[in-house]
């Protein structure tokens, strides 16, 4: 699927209801694992050591930080959706965030993307987002959430 390329709220109001895409594939390495690791000062075993991991977690592998399959969200949204003419967007908040199933190392994660709801407040949009991390092969979501998401359109 094309990435969706909308230009005004009246266009992004059009979707609501909708799924707007799904992203490419993001293949989850121990490099970015343990760089996560690094940044957010959680080093885990379960994590962060791939021998240990393979003897003591029930998964036989590392897993990714939930957080870090949250932080791909940006990057992998970017490939669904761009809005043009805004003046400034910024994170407003997330509702109903599970972790339902593990992101191993070497997993191949992507984003599929629905627009929930759109809100016009005196000139700003509110728009949430129902963001579903799937695993390739996997049979449910690794994890889903409403990301709520304020821009200001020119």
């Amino acid at each position: 699927m094309a990435k969706l390329v909308l230009s005004s709220y009246s266009e992004l109001e059009s979707y609501v209801g909708k799924e707007l895409g799904v992203s490419e594939v993001h293949e989850i390495t121990q490099e970015q694992i343990n760089l996560f690791a690094n940044a957010t000062l959680d080093h885990q075993w379960i994590h962060t050591d791939p021998d240990r991991a393979a003897k003591e977690s029930p998964f036989g592998t590392t897993i990714a930080h939930g957080y870090l399959t949250l932080s791909m969200a940006p990057f992998l949204l970017s490939q669904i959706l761009e809005l043009k003419n805004i003046k400034m967007g910024i994170n407003y908040g997330i509702e109903k965030l599970r972790f339902l199933d593990p992101v191993k190392v070497g997993s191949k994660l992507k984003l599929r993307a629905e627009l929930v709801e759109l809100k016009d407040l005196r000139g700003t949009a509110r728009m949430t987002l129902k963001l579903s991390f799937e695993v390739e092969g996997a049979s449910k979501a690794a994890m889903v959430g409403e990301v709520v998401y304020l821009y200001q359109f020119n």
